[in-house]
C-alpha cells in the first residue's frame, strides 16, 4: 500500500489540530429500515459503528439528495445516535417518504495495542521534530488518531518541509498512511 499524499495548511506559530480516520479497504453494507426527521435520522439495526463516521447512502427512493456512491462521491459524516440509528445533520427528510437503500462504510482499523508516529523534516531531509502517542498524537481503538502540533513546533515549519505519518501495529508491522508538506496557496507556510 502506498501512502496517501495529504498536504497540511499549517500556519507557523499557531496550534494545528486535526483528526485522521483510518479505515479498512473493504466496504460494509447494511440495509436501511427507515429515514425520517430533520435532520435526517437513519434507522439501521445493528449498523456496527461505535462512533461518528463517514458513510455513503445508496439506493434510497424518494430522497435522491441522500444518495452518494462510494468511490465517486464524498461520504456523509454520520453522527452515531445508538446501535441502531445514525443522523446526517445537513439533510432533512421531513415531509418526504424515503424508502429502502443501504448504508455503506469502510470499517475503522482496530488500533488496540498500536502506536502512532509523525515525523517532520526540512527540505534536505534533516529531522525537525516528531510526534508520538501522548506527545501530540492520541489514538482511539476505533481508527481515530488526533494530531496536535504546538505553536513552538509549527514555528519550525517554514519553507519546503515534509512529513510522514504512520502506525506501528501490535505485531511490529509498520504502515505509513500519509505523507506531505505545506499546502499550496496563500502565505500560510512561511513564505
Amino acid at each position: 500500500m502506498l501512502p496517501v499524499k495529504q498536504d497540511l495548511a499549517i500556519v507557523p506559530g499557531d496550534t494545528y489540530r486535526d483528526t485522521v480516520r483510518l479505515m479498512q479497504p473493504t466496504l460494509v453494507y447494511h440495509p436501511i429500515q427507515s429515514i425520517g426527521g430533520a435532520p435526517a435520522v437513519l434507522k439501521v439495526p445493528g449498523h456496527g459503528l461505535a462512533l461518528d463516521w463517514p458513510v455513503w447512502v445508496r439506493g434510497v427512493s424518494g430522497f435522491a439528495a441522500i444518495n452518494r456512491e462510494p468511490g465517486r462521491e464524498l461520504p456523509w459524516l454520520a453522527e452515531r445516535l445508538s446501535a441502531d440509528s445514525l443522523r446526517i445533520n445537513p439533510l432533512s427528510a421531513a415531509g418526504g417518504a424515503p424508502s429502502g437503500g443501504q448504508l455503506v462504510y469502510r470499517q475503522p482499523i482496530d488500533l488496540t495495542g498500536c502506536s502512532a508516529w509523525m515525523g517532520f523534516t526540512d527540505a534536505a531531509g534533516n529531522a525537525l521534530f516528531g510526534l508520538e502517542d501522548g506527545d501530540g498524537l492520541e489514538l482511539d481503538a476505533f481508527g481515530l488518531v488526533t494530531r496536535e502540533i504546538t505553536p513552538a513546533q509549527t514555528e519550525r515549519l517554514t519553507g519546503n518541509w515534509r512529513y510522514s505519518f504512520g502506525i506501528t501495529f501490535s505485531d511490529g508491522a509498520v504502515t505509513t498512511y500519509l505523507t506531505g508538506g505545506p499546502a499550496a496557496g496563500g502565505c500560510c507556510n512561511g513564505c
